[in-house]
């Protein structure tokens, strides 16, 4: 933890040091919790809350009402929840903050959440897709009208991906209108609407006024309602391209809480283009990684989910260096791309049990979130630990019918290859030579056992169709 000598220096100034000090350190978010003793000031880093410093009582009430004033809050104010944002430069750093005060039986917390527009600026091909998710992600946003969803919980970078999906579309004969709350990230060439409940401008409402308004692409900044979703569907099926975020955890948790929202299955089926589901694990660190041997609970989770047999990977050394946090440096996402098919399409219309629409989701070329982070693992970009973390391998593993999960595996053991490159990641763990003459094998076998399946599921009538 940093002491600071708060005797001396003036709390302005000390306000100014610590938002100074996040934003150099890449925090996500600053905490400033009111303790019996004083403020505990927390940071977030790569997803991990620091403590940072200890403010004692007599100087909590002053600090909290130095961040409320530059934020544009009340500070007479103290018993309501209240919001407000921080923007332009200090001391010759430009920040960019939105803050939120909560009153508690200790006194007002106070949590800043950092925005960097980094990630969103370098485009989608920098956001860590794999080679197959991304030929996908990019058939998604070349359709003329249809609807893109990007899930995931708080915090695991959907703004981001949303944003830089945006850049890409952002052309000068394409008119997009935005409607957010809050606006993030001012983008030139798009027409952002800021949301104000207190005044009826509502997701709904601005949705209605932005169809008049002749738009070829539509940002919906998050689908929170029913009605939002209904509106956002109607558009997508209206000719318009629609772009939106939900929270929700993978494909098949979307559609059904779409469903649940009250959105008619016939036109869910029919507007839907892709599912992007995603969350966050830490990256290792690239100057101090150090290589170990995989357990047998590791060896056995990537045999059944790669069909690869692992003897070593790279993992975070726990030591560090002067470039990294405990072994780990930055975040990459983790994620799970659906494009719908014509199949997938009547199994939403048809109003199938849960079980069936789940392999018929998965069944066909979609990388799940285990196998696309587990495949970050080989590449040095993660650490398993990681994935453990984020993702319920003891669930998807104990899957009943792993049907869907074997022709996945096929498809992604020959269409995917490695995206990282050589001079930026460490090289991949090296496999038994022997294992390795075997999986040749039994990936030649799998692979004829898929284009067959594949041959029955299509009907020669549909065949046609595709040609």
């Amino acid at each position: 933890m940093i002491e600071y000598d708060f005797s001396k220096i003036p709390i302005v100034d000390l306000v100014d040091d610590i938002l100074v000090y996040g934003v150099k350190n890449r925090a996500s978010d600053i905490h400033f919790d009111p303790v019996e003793n004083g403020l505990k000031i927390r940071m977030r880093i790569d997803g991990e809350l620091r403590n940072h410093a200890l403010v004692p009582s007599l100087y909590h009430k002053n600090l909290a009402t130095r961040i409320k004033l530059i934020s544009g809050m009340n500070i007479t104010e103290n018993r309501l929840p209240q919001d407000g944002a921080i923007k332009g430069k200090i001391k010759d750093v430009d920040v960019d903050m939105r803050v939120s005060c909560l009153p508690t039986n200790e006194g007002e917390k106070i949590v800043i959440r950092i925005l960097d527009y980094s990630m969103s600026l370098k485009g989608i091909d920098s956001l860590g897709f794999s080679k197959v998710n991304f030929e996908k992600l990019k058939k998604m946003i070349s359709v003329p009208n249809g609807i893109v969803l990007v899930t995931g919980a708080t915090g695991t970078g959907k703004s981001t991906t949303t944003y830089s999906i945006l850049q890409a579309l952002n052309k000068e004969n394409t008119n997009i209108i935005s409607v957010e709350d809050p606006i993030e990230m001012n983008i030139e060439g798009v027409n952002q609407v800021q949301v104000n409940s207190e005044i009826g401008m509502t997701f709904a409402s601005a949705l209605r006024a932005i169809l008049r308004q002749d738009p070829n692409i539509i940002l919906i900044g998050e689908i929170r309602d029913s009605e939002t979703a209904q509106i956002a569907i109607r558009a997508s099926i209206t000719g318009h391209l629609v772009l939106s975020t939900i929270h929700t955890n993978n494909s098949l948790t979307t559609i059904e809480r779409l469903i649940d929202m009250g959105v008619e299955r016939y036109l869910l089926s029919t507007s839907l283009t892709g599912i992007i589901s995603q969350r966050l694990a830490r990256k290792i660190c690239k100057k101090c990684c150090i290589k170990k041997e995989t357990t047998e609970y590791e060896k056995k989770v990537f045999k059944k989910t790669l069909g690869k047999d692992i003897s070593e990977i790279y993992t975070a050394n726990p030591a560090g260096c002067q470039e990294c946090n405990g072994g780990y440096k930055g975040r990459i996402a983790i994620q799970e791309v659906l494009l719908i098919n014509d199949e997938v399409r009547e199994a939403i219309n048809s109003d199938i049990d849960r079980e069936e629409l789940k392999r018929l989701v998965y069944k066909t070329d979609v990388i799940t979130m285990l196998q696309d982070g587990l495949e970050k693992v080989l590449e040095g970009l993660t650490t398993f630990d990681e994935i453990y973390k984020i993702i319920d391998i003891d669930d998807e593993m104990d899957d009943e019918d792993g049907i869907y999960l074997a022709k996945a595996i096929a498809y992604h053991q020959f269409e995917n290859e490695p995206t990282a490159k050589a001079s930026s990641t460490p090289p991949p763990p090296q496999e038994n030579k022997d294992t390795k003459q075997n999986e040749e094998k039994n990936n030649n076998t799998q692979l004829e056992e898929a284009k067959i399946e594949n041959e029955e599921i299509i009907p020669s009538e549909e065949k046609e169709e595709i040609i």
